[in-house]
């Protein structure tokens, strides 16, 4: 009897099947993430002080236990503090929001009795807790009547000014004119509590001071006494001062220069990173030519760029010096298209983690791959642009610098002119040296690097030293100076947006040239 022999493309099969499973066999499987990445964000009441610090305590180690502080809020802007904790999966901790400065004070409820301890259980690797403290009191709680004045302020109050309340009941000074000094509160509001009886009619004015600094109209007329009837209760009375008698307002801010439009709320789709405007500039003949296309500049610190009315400190002057450069002809036509920062500002232009100073930092990345896989899709399809890499440029001050040159490094294929203004050499103790040194060949860049000589001095401040050094790390690679690497001390430089301005038309010739 004969035995049976599998034909010869069968048994091909069965080997190539064998050795298949056998790879898959060795594959190694999936780590399993025991810890979270956890981001608290805390919303503080109206009247929370602005020099407050805030923590999250526990009874764990995690927290802090019994004797510790527990782990500390980082404001954000607004009414918001946040933080980022490491946290075993599936374990339940119990902890509570505390006041430390300026005064030792404990979450309340709504009615004034302490708060219950909190209670967190992750599963997820990334998860996000949001929080809210209806208000902060003594430790035992406060159920006595409260009245609290939270009072905004216009933009032309002085930055140190005192605020006060003067009114017609004694605890208001009967009409003095500063009985009732308040406190900064959060979000560029002041706010002070008083205790009155139950239904006590006030009427009241705000002043820095006097009857001479007395609150206007933001048009300088007289205004209304402020009516309120008390409750006897913990209740708040929200104040908005327009202007005041010894101050003007300030004249409107002047017209944007050139063809400016916006994207207003974008909403990237990792919900991490919080939505932000855009603000557009096109060049001179956008819309008559309208079969050229155009080189783009993306540029950071969106709202400092060309609008004295949302900058920060003063703007860039980005759309006037442009707009003269390109009809003079000294520069390539361009679009400039400008993306506002956040609350997380520090953490989006950030490319690694910088404990424990920054415990959120370190999310560049994150905020690099919105720019490149949505907003310049979005800049590409609705502008006729250049899209490819040699005509796409990034820039940025400050930390703005850092993540301009970080990005470009890693996306040589996105942008390939970096503009690395004053940039934050000190991160993470020079991390970005360690970036340029790791380099195992030199991309296509045209980089623009520059410092003020009068910048700074510490260990958190950018200085003449930590630019050249970034500037040597940069040659060693075999970028050539004056040819695509400049490089520039600007004597009596500051860290301010006035001083980039005066070098922003500089910026432009280098990075965007006319072509011979």
């Amino acid at each position: 009897m004969s035995s049976f022999r599998p034909a010869r493309p069968t048994l091909l099969l069965v080997l190539a099947l064998t050795a298949l499973w056998g790879c898959k066999s060795d594959d190694p499987k999936p780590v399993e993430q025991h810890f979270s990445d956890v981001q608290f964000d805390l919303t503080v009441p109206p009247e929370t002080p602005a020099n407050a610090e805030l923590f999250l305590t526990g009874p764990s180690a995690t927290f802090g236990g019994t004797d510790g502080s527990g782990l500390e809020l980082v404001y954000q802007g607004g009414r918001v503090f946040s933080l980022k904790a490491r946290l075993p999966k599936d374990t339940a901790f119990t902890y509570a929001v505390r006041m430390t400065a300026p005064t030792a004070q404990v979450a309340l409820d709504a009615q004034g009795a302490p708060e219950a301890e909190r209670t967190v259980t992750v599963h997820e690797n990334e998860e996000n807790v949001a929080l809210t403290v209806e208000r902060f009191g003594a430790e035992g709680g406060e159920t006595g009547a409260k009245t609290v004045f939270i009072v905004q302020v216009p933009d032309i109050t002085p930055p140190n000014a005192k605020v006060w309340l003067s009114g017609n009941q004694p605890e208001l000074g009967t009409w003095n004119g500063a009985e009732v000094e308040l406190y900064k509160a959060m979000d560029n509001a002041y706010a002070g509590a008083v205790t009155f009886a139950a239904a006590t009619g006030l009427e009241f004015k705000v002043t820095r001071g006097s009857w001479e600094t007395v609150e206007k109209s933001d048009t300088g007329a007289e205004v209304a006494n402020h009516t309120f009837t008390t409750g006897g209760g913990f209740e708040r009375v929200p104040v908005v001062v327009k202007g005041w008698a010894d101050l003007t307002t300030p004249p409107p801010p002047p017209p944007l220069t050139g063809d400016v439009r916006y994207l207003r709320n974008v909403v990237p789709t990792d919900s991490t990173l919080k939505p932000r405007d855009v603000i557009i500039w096109l060049p001179p003949g956008y819309d008559t030519d309208t079969t050229r296309r155009y080189p783009v500049l993306y540029m950071h610190d969106g709202q400092n760029l060309m609008d004295v009315s949302t900058a920060f400190a003063g703007e860039w002057n980005v759309d006037e010096t442009a707009q003269a450069l390109v009809e003079s002809g000294k520069v390539e036509p361009l679009i400039i298209v400008g993306i506002y920062n956040t609350s997380d500002r520090i953490a989006e232009y950030t490319p690694v983690p910088f404990p424990p100073e920054f415990p959120n930092a370190g999310r560049a990345d994150v905020y690099g791959q919105f720019l490149i896989q949505e907003l310049k899709p979005r800049i590409d399809a609705d502008f006729r642009t250049k899209p490819e890499a040699e005509f796409t440029g990034l820039a940025g001050s400050s930390l703005g610098g850092l993540v301009s040159l970080s990005l470009g490094l890693k996306h040589p294929d996105v942008f390939s002119r970096l503009g690395v203004v004053s940039p934050s050499v000190w991160w993470a103790d020079r991390e970005i040296l360690s970036e340029v040194n790791a380099l195992t060949a030199k991309p296509a860049l045209r980089i623009w690097e520059d410092i003020g000589s009068n910048e700074g001095s510490g260990s958190q401040a950018e200085t003449v030293a930590d630019a050249q050094a970034l500037r040597d790390a940069l040659v060693t690679k075999g970028w050539v100076l004056d040819s695509d690497l400049k490089y520039t001390v600007v004597e009596g430089g500051q860290h301010n947006e006035a001083s980039w301005s005066a070098r922003f038309g500089d910026i432009l010739r280098f990075l965007y040239p006319v072509k011979q």
